[in-house]
């Protein structure tokens, strides 16, 4: 089959790709447009690692096909940050509690709690915890995860950040 060219925005940016249609999501964010934030782990959608925001919903890149994104809205790991110096309130509460060990689950579950709090901005713990329940970490044990997007929730009702 031959490729396809697709225009993907991703962060903001634009960009014209020529894919396989087979080719994932994931791939043609790490491969082509070399954002490695987004991880591959279980190839599988069970992990989470590969968690992006489409048209800001929560999905696995790893089970999306590169060209379903045609011309729609990407957010990754990268795009989260308002600039290279200042972290999102998410990132900087994961930092501050200890909720980054090993860091490979990290950016997907930061993009799952991205969708949680934008959905559900004064979340309950066990929202917390349903929201990023397609996420694993083989390290932390949940909560410190789960306090850090507690903190990232006040501080974003607090009007500090969006």
């Amino acid at each position: 089959m031959a490729k396809q060219t697709i225009e993907l925005r991703v962060n903001g940016d634009r960009y014209e790709v020529a894919v396989d249609p087979w080719r994932t999501l994931a791939e043609v964010l790490r491969e082509e447009l070399r954002l490695t934030g987004t991880k591959i782990g279980c190839n599988q959608g069970d992990c989470g690692a590969c968690t992006v925001l489409l048209d800001g919903r929560s999905v696995s890149s790893c089970l999306t096909l590169a060209v379903e994104a045609h011309q729609r809205e990407i957010t990754t790991i990268e795009g989260l940050a308002p600039s290279p110096d200042h972290l999102h309130p998410l990132q900087q509460a994961f930092v501050q509690h200890g909720a980054v060990q090993c860091g490979f689950c990290t950016p997907g579950m930061i993009l799952a709690a991205k969708h949680l709090l934008e959905n559900n901005p004064q979340p309950t713990e066990q929202e917390i915890r349903r929201g990023l329940g397609g996420n694993l970490c083989r390290c932390t044990g949940y909560n410190k995860i789960v306090e850090a997007v507690q903190a990232a929730a006040q501080e974003l009702a607090a009007g500090k950040e969006g």
